[in-house]
């Protein structure tokens, strides 16, 4: 299996655990990134706006599942 296919399964993976609990996560309205409902500040682009909605939550999962991490994410900086 290639790294790429890899990071896609992973991303599915992280994408049905979001989907069964839509509850638990929100958009950011900054970078479209999915986070805990629990955070204040996005750790992706630092935005303090959130979409809060179940089904938008689900359908960017859909979405997110289905393609390549395009963000930079705090480990890529390490």
């Amino acid at each position: 299996m290639s790294k790429e296919n890899i990071a896609l399964a992973e991303r599915a993976k992280r994408a049905r655990r979001i989907v069964k609990n839509p509850a638990l996560y929100k958009v950011c309205f900054g970078c479209d990134s999915i986070v805990a409902s629990k955070v204040n500040i996005c750790p992706n682009c630092h935005a303090y706006r959130f979409e809060c909605d179940e089904d938008r939550v689900i359908d960017q999962a859909r979405v997110l599942s289905m393609r390549e991490q395009h963000s930079v994410v705090a480990e890529d900086l390490l």
